[in-house]
């Protein structure tokens, strides 16, 4: 899994899902777009929408600086970008690691479960409940 960070957290991506990860550059934004959406971006020629996950996460805007980056990840036949404040690691997920997210403390949809290592806890992401997509859960 790709792990980066937002706000001194740490949460993750499976690697599968990472197309690639770029620094950070200014979106396009869309009229009446979701308050945790800061607009699109141009892939190569593929519309590419760019999420605050901060924000959508519930922890206020993310303030972007010189080291944030553009975590783009795909699932099924769509791509999203989120904005991370840096890319920190690439862990491996061992059997039995990956620990269920208490419903009763957070928006236990967004997540796929936590991880515990080193003294920290790593949210796995659901791609498509952040991207909200119906069906193909990433």
């Amino acid at each position: 899994m790709v792990v980066f960070r937002l706000a001194g957290r740490a949460f993750g991506i499976d690697v599968d899902r990472v197309r690639e990860i770029r620094g950070w550059q200014p979106t396009t934004e869309l009229p009446q777009s979701a308050d945790h959406m800061l607009g699109v971006i141009n892939l190569r020629g593929a519309i590419v929408p760019v999420f605050d996950l901060q924000a959508r996460l519930g922890f206020g805007r993310n303030a972007i600086g010189l080291a944030s980056v553009v975590v783009v990840a795909d699932f099924g036949d769509r791509m999203i970008g989120i904005l991370a404040d840096a890319v920190s690691d690439i862990v491996e997920i061992l059997p039995g690691e990956l620990l269920p997210t208490p419903a009763d403390c957070c928006d236990a949809a967004l997540l796929h479960g936590l991880i515990a290592r080193d003294n920290e806890i790593i949210g796995l992401l659901d791609l498509a409940a952040i991207g909200g997509a119906e069906g193909d859960r990433a």
